[in-house]
């Protein structure tokens, strides 16, 4: 597949490829927290409305859970997200000045940082050539054959042999998007995909 290609089209589909708000590493690393097993449509607002309230580590740590827990509540499993944001935030204070670590390893350490989540902060956050692999990054580079694999991780590896570096940062946002209005997990809607010539339609 011509990867070149496929990323111009993506590009041209999605040209503002960063969500209001990812210029703030604490507010990229606490909003992608709140985003596991959440849609976006609904991290977002409550992220948004989270930080209008408590905007900084040292608000967060000395915030009463009970009011986190409210302005978050519409996320799933809000009280244990909740329970991280306060015990990221002390960490970050204890260990860090108050501030996000910009690299990998540091990143894992704080309470429900994965893989993806460190690279949702490397690359909107601090702009570095990182690769974040959710479920729709992993189900479309497999429904595209650009990849055979079961893991996300798995899929974060492979992608990055085939990925120039340059493209690393935009992929998780692009297919993100095409996943949730395009390529969705069901009924895809190939009729109108800037893909489906391009694509071999591996359903799995």
């Amino acid at each position: 597949m011509d990867i070149d290609k496929l990323m111009q089209r993506l590009f041209e589909l999605y040209p503002e490829d960063s969500p209001d708000g990812f210029a703030d590493p604490f507010f990229v690393l606490i909003s992608t927290v709140m985003s596991h097993r959440t849609r976006d449509d609904v991290t977002y607002p409550a992220a948004k409305k989270l930080f209008k309230r408590f905007s900084t580590p040292e608000e967060m740590v000395i915030a009463d859970i009970s009011e986190i827990e409210a302005l978050i509540k519409d996320v799933g499993f809000y009280r244990v997200k909740a329970g991280r944001i306060k015990e990221i935030s002390r960490i970050l204070l204890e260990k860090y000045n108050g501030r996000v670590p910009d690299d990998m390893e540091a990143l894992l350490e704080l309470p429900g940082v994965g893989r993806k989540t460190a690279n949702c902060v490397l690359a909107h956050a601090f702009l570095k050539d990182a690769l974040a692999v959710d479920t729709h990054v992993h189900r479309i580079s497999n429904r595209l054959g650009l990849v055979e694999t079961k893991a996300p991780e798995e899929t974060e590896m492979e992608l990055k042999k085939i990925f120039p570096q340059k493209y690393w940062r935009h992929i998780n946002l692009l297919l993100v998007k095409l996943g949730q209005n395009i390529c969705r997990p069901i009924s895809p809607r190939c009729k109108i995909c800037t893909l489906d010539d391009m694509c071999p339609k591996i359903i799995h």
